[in-house]
């Protein structure tokens, strides 16, 4: 076990880079499976996630080479799912992406249960509806799922929720088989657009990316490909909203401003500014820090459920009171309780809803990451805190964020990593 020591209170300056999207690159390792040549995969984020899941491939026999630092082969050539990793499934909730892949290219297949962030109940039901309507039969016990693919068919799906590990299942399964899927209701985030790509650099034919309906014709010959992950929206937001709750013109290199529209905006309702290039973004401090009288996650476009606890952090330093309504899920503010312990003033009002008054100064507390995105918001809320402040299981946000102190210290930040 490990744990993450700051002493906050300082402004930060300099720049940092943007790694690789994690959201984009567990699916598109596993769509490497489609095919049985060698696919190269560059700007791969240098975290557990993705570590977790190259060493699933390799259980089930995929050779995998690093080329350089973010950069690697994989072919899928030989393949056994019955040899797949069961501990490492288990710990892993975007394994439950393998239903797609493996259901493409094995008639029968067991996976079980996938694990990950304790953030909602986030059920599965959306997946197994539509892997049935394309012919796959599915069962499940208290382990595993068994899993039949033998009569996979393309059909019109029409999902039944904005589901981002939902619709990357339909698109992988779509992809190998030769007749038109029609997929209605299909989630547009940046990470899934990045999924079609590299589905059609192996030689499925995809209509309609970045919209919610796609028409996908598929190869039972897939091809090799070359591609490079997007930049990850969700650690740009996260540096962002660091930068200003810190008062930080920080320069935040490797973004997108297109993958960020609506998150930009509130923080100039914040009272944020910047100052946008092609590839980079600078924060222009705020003279004062304004409440916005609601944040609402929703899915793309709108405001990302991955960062509302940042923009929670955020809230405790602005004037007046901020309403943050997670529609998506349930167990998102349990990093709360670790800023009420530092000082925050916030009432959760439901499961979906809490209100946060400021601005209010957070002192240094003994806190832990309950989840990825809490683990990098309470890094926020260490930095801002007067005295030491220590994050216990960080874990959590080294599943998600690469090496992020070495990155923060660059920027002045007092910031360590200590091993018990």
């Amino acid at each position: 076990m490990e744990h993450f020591e700051i002493i906050g209170g300082k402004k930060l300056s300099g720049t940092i880079d943007v790694r690789g999207s994690k959201n984009a690159t567990t699916p598109i390792l596993v769509a490497t499976i489609l095919t049985k040549k060698e696919c190269i995969l560059d700007n791969l984020p240098l975290i557990e996630d993705v570590f977790r899941m190259i060493e699933i491939l390799e259980s089930m026999g995929a050779k995998i080479k690093w080329l350089g630092k973010r950069k690697i082969s994989v072919c899928n050539e030989n393949i056994d799912p019955s040899k797949m990793d069961v501990e490492k499934i288990k710990k892993l909730r975007s394994s439950i992406l393998l239903l797609g892949s493996l259901s493409a290219r094995f008639n029968n297949f067991k996976l079980y249960h996938p694990g990950g962030c304790v953030i909602g109940k986030r059920p599965l039901g959306t997946h197994f509806e539509a892997m049935r309507k394309m012919g796959i039969e599915i069962s499940q016990n208290k382990k595993f799922y068994n899993v039949i693919s033998k009569k996979r068919k393309a059909v019109k799906v029409v999902l039944g929720e904005l589901s981002v590990t939902a619709t990357e299942n339909v698109m992988m399964l779509a992809s190998a088989i030769p007749k038109k899927t029609i997929i209605k209701i299909s989630a547009c985030e940046p990470h899934v657009e990045d999924l079609g790509r590299f589905l059609i650099s192996l030689g499925a034919k995809i209509k309609g990316l970045g919209t919610h309906t796609l028409e996908i014709t598929g190869s039972k010959n897939l091809r090799g490909a070359r591609h490079k992950i997007i930049p990850d929206a969700n650690e740009v937001a996260t540096f962002l909203i660091m930068a200003v709750a810190t008062g930080s013109p920080i320069i935040i290199n490797n973004t997108r401003e297109d993958h960020l529209d609506l998150v930009l905006e509130k923080l100039r309702e914040f009272g944020a500014d910047f100052k946008i290039s092609k590839n980079s973004i600078q924060v222009i401090s705020a003279k004062k820090l304004l409440a916005v009288s609601k944040i609402d996650t929703r899915t793309y476009p709108g405001v990302p459920s991955d960062v509302q606890a940042p923009f929670g952090v955020l809230a405790t330093q602005a004037t007046g009171e901020t309403l943050i309504h997670d529609s998506l899920y349930e167990n998102r503010f349990n990093y709360i309780g670790e800023l009420q312990r530092m000082g925050a003033e916030a009432k959760i009002l439901d499961p979906h809803r809490v209100m946060i008054k400021g601005p209010t100064k957070l002192t240094g507390k003994t806190i832990t990451s309950f989840d990825l995105r809490a683990g990098a918001t309470l890094i926020i809320a260490g930095l801002l805190a007067k005295g030491k402040t220590i994050i216990k299981d960080i874990y959590q946000v080294d599943r998600g964020y690469e090496k992020i102190e070495e990155r923060l210290q660059r920027l002045g930040a007092q910031i360590k990593r200590i091993k018990n």
